[in-house]
């Protein structure tokens, strides 16, 4: 059965996609029963959208699936989910969460955790690299988002 790296390295992947199109670095996967069932991107800059961030672009490509699979399901990004993020996890039940990592950004982890999402942080120096680079190179770009939220 594939393991944790495997699915990380996917969001990777994505987010390696995302940028290569000109967007933001942030990559999700939905994995469920050891496989992924929807993986997406951060798509604000290439599809002109509001909100198609990496987890929101890879729950839409899952397509609608049952609550029973969202409640057995795991949902593996690259940075820390956003407000946006964090309720469209609640609202579906996924039950865990494991994040790349959350130096560059903190997102909702605590409304997650106190709402009984499992949380788990592994501060990947590659996701961290990634988000910072692109921070570095595109501060507008970032900022324009969720990067304002930073203060």
């Amino acid at each position: 059965m594939p393991n944790i790296d495997t699915f990380m390295r996917a969001t990777i992947d994505e987010a390696r996609a995302g940028l290569a199109e000109g967007g933001i670095p942030i990559g999700s996967v939905l994995v469920h029963d050891g496989r992924i069932i929807g993986r997406g991107h951060n798509r604000r800059v290439q599809q002109g959208s509001a909100i198609l961030h990496g987890e929101m672009d890879a729950l839409e490509n899952a397509g609608r699936q049952p609550a029973s699979v969202y409640a057995s399901s795991t949902l593996y990004t690259t940075l820390s989910p956003c407000a946006m993020c964090t309720g469209a996890i609640l609202l579906y039940g996924i039950p865990r969460v494991v994040i790349g990592e959350n130096r560059t950004f903190m997102g909702e982890e605590a409304l997650l955790r106190e709402r009984g999402v499992e949380v788990e942080v592994l501060q990947d120096p590659e996701c961290i690299e990634l988000m910072r680079s692109f921070i570095a190179a595109n501060p507008e770009l970032w900022n324009e988002d969720i990067g304002k939220e930073q203060h």
